[in-house]
């Protein structure tokens, strides 16, 4: 029986995916339920399982290739059993990477070629039969525009980066960004970081959940021209890996205490930074905080992410001189930005949702441990 493993759909939003690894080489046996091709997606890594039982007999898309959901990335057979690899390939789906069918040129002449929007048909090859290798490319670009500056290194926008350039670009496209900032005084945030042994993301993340329950058109979306409020308090948190981007989230934030929320964090930030992370982890999100303090980030407008209405950056403590009762002390403030869509939040229930953010982080005797 011919079997074809095919490019999974792993979110809603999901229209293709990067071969990562393949765990089996052409010919070799595999067990159905057993990995056989890293895929990853739009928003995390997946270890895609053999549909059945047999030979891995021809494998249709190659690791770091990209591919649309439901393309036949391999095909298993029984042993020596005769399958038509022709009709197999007639239901590939374009590779992202394919480009001019008509002109004869290597992948690295398309890709730079593509950089520089220069129409192929007007390269000169070098190669055999006319092949247009990148040098060509090269020549071509230094006659018509000079010199170009060498090339270090080549990073693809495939996988996390791709989705994540996509997903930025849309949010801006379509939602009109306001952001306001406002500072907060955490010096007993700070008492609580270290009686509890908590970071200061959860306390935020604790903070925000029970924020939205008292402002819920903060947790939001817009569907056509419905302003749809979510039951449910499910908060996202971005987090940088060497993958790109991603934002695994916490579901049903506002039940959990500020030490199973700070579990859930170091939980699911190791996953997201082994490529780990399960669908259901990334997914449902109603809220976002991005926190960039780490990094000397004094305050930024962070981008919306798409679907949702709004989303938290977060600033590092620094001190500063502030007046209290007539007099000047020092205080670890943090500045938070609040980056909302406008179309379903206006400014005043935007500012009272970043006060009641700020009341919280400076009353202790909000929070349960």
């Amino acid at each position: 029986m011919v079997t074809k493993v095919v490019m999974p759909k792993l979110s809603l939003t999901m229209k293709e995916g990067t071969v990562g690894k393949w765990y089996k080489k052409e010919g070799e046996a595999v067990e159905k339920g057993e990995p056989i091709v890293e895929v990853i997606s739009e928003k995390a890594t997946y270890d895609l399982e053999a549909p059945s039982s047999g030979i891995l007999r021809k494998i249709l898309v190659k690791e770091g290739v990209d591919a649309s959901v439901n393309a036949v990335l391999a095909v298993i057979t029984f042993p020596d059993e005769a399958f038509s690899e022709t009709e197999i390939l007639a239901e590939v789906p374009q590779a992202v990477e394919e480009t001019e069918k008509r002109v004869l040129a290597s992948p690295s002449a398309k890709r730079l070629a593509r950089e520089y929007e220069i129409d192929l048909s007007l390269v000169r090859g070098s190669g055999p039969e006319g092949r247009i290798v990148e040098e060509d490319v090269r020549r071509f670009i230094e006659e018509v525009r000079g010199t170009l500056p060498k090339i270090k290194e080549i990073i693809a926008l495939t996988g996390f980066k791709k989705a994540s350039a996509e997903r930025v670009s849309a949010s801006f496209r379509t939602a009109p960004h306001s952001t306001i900032m406002m500072e907060v005084d955490v010096s007993k945030a700070g008492g609580l970081h270290e009686k509890l042994q908590v970071s200061y993301t959860a306390i935020l993340v604790e903070v925000v959940a029970k924020a939205l329950l008292e402002h819920p058109i903060i947790n939001s979306t817009l569907d056509g021209n419905q302003i749809k409020i979510f039951e449910d308090v499910n908060v996202g948190l971005a987090v940088a890996t060497e993958y790109g981007l991603v934002v695994p989230v916490i579901h049903n934030a506002d039940r959990k205490s500020l030490k199973e929320i700070d579990t859930a964090i170091k939980e699911l930030t190791e996953k997201a930074r082994q490529g780990k992370l399960a669908k259901e982890e990334l997914t449902g999100g109603t809220f976002t905080v991005t926190n960039l303090g780490m990094y000397g980030v004094e305050f930024f407008t962070p981008i919306i992410n798409p679907p949702e209405a709004a989303i938290l950056g977060v600033g590092k403590i620094a001190e500063k001189p502030v007046v209290v009762d007539g007099k000047v002390e020092v205080k670890p403030l943090m500045t938070l930005s609040l980056s909302y869509d406008h179309r379903i939040v206006d400014g005043a229930p935007a500012a009272k949702f970043l006060q009641k953010i700020k009341y919280y982080m400076e009353s202790p005797d909000a929070f349960e441990a």
